[in-house]
């Protein structure tokens, strides 16, 4: 049994993270017989200077990208059929915002010393894209690490401290000196890059690859 180190930097309000999370484990699972995976979250903000209030998803886009509303809702549709393809249901985010998620990555920095990253994180993922949650409110974080089985009190202690944000902006530092501009990007054994919200037989493909290589290595 091979093992992998497979470092995921991503945001929790990227849609392409989690369908490229999606493909990742499905390959994992069709591999599951020859290859094992250890998976660790580094942080990546989309919108970093983002306001606590947040702003109009819709508005945000065409102003980021200079896409007309209607191109914003064709790309919203077909991310809800790549989400649906690899087993994520979107739920309906139109009139929705964006939200800053820096105290989010806080909190998956802390649940990884209690080996609930992962648990976290896709719970993160469906409070913004499921339940069109906020993850900048600390009530919603605090409920999502209740519902995750994380220590509330120690949470809630984090968040109204500055515990983990140099942690955090000094990873932030080192993906973007890696030259790390867009998410999801996964990172196989310190050494092969993969990038983008890639559909399960392309990570299959890519995992084999590296596999035989470390092999015959």
């Amino acid at each position: 049994m091979q093992q992998l180190k497979i470092d995921i930097v991503s945001d929790v309000s990227c849609p392409w993270c989690i369908i490229g999370y999606k493909g990742l484990l499905g390959a994992l699972e069709e591999l599951s017989d020859s290859l094992e995976a250890e998976i660790e979250w580094h942080p990546f903000e989309l919108t970093p200077s983002m306001p606590s209030e947040g702003q109009d998803v819709v508005e945000h886009l065409t102003e980021k990208y200079g896409i007309t509303v209607e191109q914003s809702e064709q790309n919203r549709e077909a991310i809800k059929e790549r989400g649906s393809s690899v087993g994520y249901e979107f739920g309906h985010r139109g009139g929705g915002r964006i939200y800053n998620t820096f105290d989010a990555h806080r909190l998956l920095n802390w649940s990884r010393e209690y080996g609930k990253q992962t648990r976290l994180k896709l719970a993160l993922f469906d409070l913004y894209f499921v339940d069109s949650g906020n993850p900048s409110s600390h009530k919603q974080l605090l409920d999502v690490v209740e519902a995750v089985g994380l220590p509330v009190d120690e949470a809630r202690s984090i968040l109204a401290s500055d515990r983990y944000q140099e942690r955090v902006r000094e990873q932030e530092r080192h993906y973007r000196n890696m030259g790390i501009s867009s998410v999801p990007t996964f990172i196989i054994n310190d050494h092969y890059l993969i990038s983008g919200g890639q559909p399960v037989a392309a990570f299959k493909k890519a995992l084999q690859n590296i596999a035989a290589e470390n092999s015959s290595g």
